[in-house]
């Protein structure tokens, strides 16, 4: 069976990769691998299944970047940082966001979000979320280039989570996760049949505000922020296939917010992240290139790095330190963000942000912008992304976010419900 287009783009969905010369299959030993990669020759980027796990689904946070872990709680808290949630204002929230993805090669594919928070009192918050991944349309055909029909490939997942304060300034959260990934939709590769990837997979982070500090005798809150997000089992997507990783990732940062007067007030934020799954190590060749197997095990040896055919907490302690380029490498593979957000009266928002990754490890640096407004209950924010490299598959991507606030809905039915407003619900005798 043959399947056209979209399906051999999936690694486009998380990344870009850089157009250097050479993978590490090129370089014969440990040696010559360092020294062309330090010449910034040899592109070794790190893949994993569902990429769209790491995709941010916000327009808040696609504004700012693509950062979120020490940002201002809001109703989108769950993708990056979850404890987050026990410090938001609002009792209740909810959130829709909408993006098309890579519009620039294929017109259909599309993310959806959606997530909501409840505070419980002032010491914690519940929190769920799912999010729509759809593929578009895709014809199916066999050998002989027969059709056998058009689908819709689609993956999604739904979480739930807890966050709870352990002390008026730090938080803690936890959240499960379980993933759905339908590519083929149970047709039959290669003489194998496939089937949906299924798996779980769960979050644990920290968050630390301090609403008390001044710089220049204005108030300062100051914030901290650490997840680790998607820790879960290996997915396969056919009985005899190799499970994959999914994009386990670790992110920390801190940011700022100085309040100006009663109206205007600037966001400051800076975070790093990275993948906790193997990096492809450099393996072993004779004179002719071909590769060398000494136990006779099937598995090549290696000549530098890891074997990449390792446990999931395995691969989340030793993914620091498995790059077959040392330490040059292992520096590369850390993604550097920062963003600033403007807020006029709370209710005009401006915001930017910049994302770095290494040209040997995607090449995924871009510029961001986007603007936000709040009006009664509903708020509406839009960013749009501006890669630096040219002809980047991300050019021109856009964000929408819809947002809900009940508790301005409870007081405008309090209020239209009370004929004596700011008097109780009776009148004042």
């Amino acid at each position: 069976m043959l399947i056209k287009n979209k399906i051999f783009l999936l690694p486009l969905l998380g990344l870009t990769t850089a157009a250097v010369a050479q993978t590490p299959g090129d370089v014969t030993n440990q040696t010559d691998y360092k020294e062309v990669y330090k010449q910034g020759g040899i592109s070794n980027v790190i893949t994993t299944t569902v990429p769209f796990l790491n995709i941010s689904p916000d327009a808040r946070a696609g504004g700012m970047g693509d950062i979120g872990v020490a940002t201002a709680p809001d109703a989108n808290s769950m993708h990056f940082n979850l404890a987050k949630a026990a410090f938001q204002e609002r009792q209740t929230s909810l959130a829709l966001s909408y993006s098309p993805w890579l519009r620039n090669l294929i017109p259909d594919v599309n993310l959806a979000y959606l997530s909501f928070n409840q505070k419980i009192k002032d010491f914690g918050a519940v929190s769920a979320s799912l999010r729509y991944f759809s593929l578009g349309d895709i014809t199916f055909t066999d050998n002989t280039g027969g059709v056998i029909g058009n689908f819709k490939p689609n993956e999604f997942a739904i979480d739930a989570g807890y966050s709870q304060k352990l002390i008026d300034n730090l938080s803690m959260a936890v959240a499960f996760r379980f993933i759905y990934s339908n590519l083929t939709l149970g047709q039959t590769v290669n003489g194998q049949a496939t089937r949906a990837g299924l798996t779980g997979a769960g979050d644990i982070s920290l968050y630390y505000q301090n609403n008390n500090w001044k710089i220049a005798k204005k108030p300062v809150t100051f914030r901290y922020g650490v997840a680790f997000t998607n820790l879960g089992a290996k997915i396969r997507y056919s009985a005899n296939s190799r499970a994959d990783f999914i994009p386990m990732n670790f992110r920390t940062g801190a940011g700022l917010t100085m309040k100006f007067d009663d109206y205007n007030s600037l966001q400051w934020s800076v975070e790093i992240s990275k993948l906790l799954v193997p990096t492809t190590p450099l393996y072993k060749r004779d004179n002719n290139g071909q590769y060398i197997d000494e136990d006779g095990d099937g598995n090549p040896d290696i000549e530098a790095g890891r074997d990449p055919n390792r446990g999931v907490v395995n691969s989340i302690f030793t993914s620091w330190a498995d790059a077959p380029g040392g330490a040059r490498e292992e520096l590369d593979e850390i993604n550097v963000a920062t963003g600033l957000e403007y807020w006029y009266n709370r209710v005009f928002a401006a915001r930017v942000g910049y994302s770095h990754e290494s040209t040997q490890k995607g090449g995924r640096r871009y510029v961001t912008v986007g603007a936000g407004v709040r009006y009664s209950v509903f708020g509406l924010d839009f960013s749009y992304l501006i890669p630096i490299v040219q002809r980047n598959p991300l050019e021109n991507t856009i964000r929408f976010t819809l947002v809900f606030d009940f508790d301005k809905l409870s007081k405008l039915n309090d209020e239209s419900s009370n004929p004596y407003p700011g008097r109780g619900n009776r009148k004042n005798k």
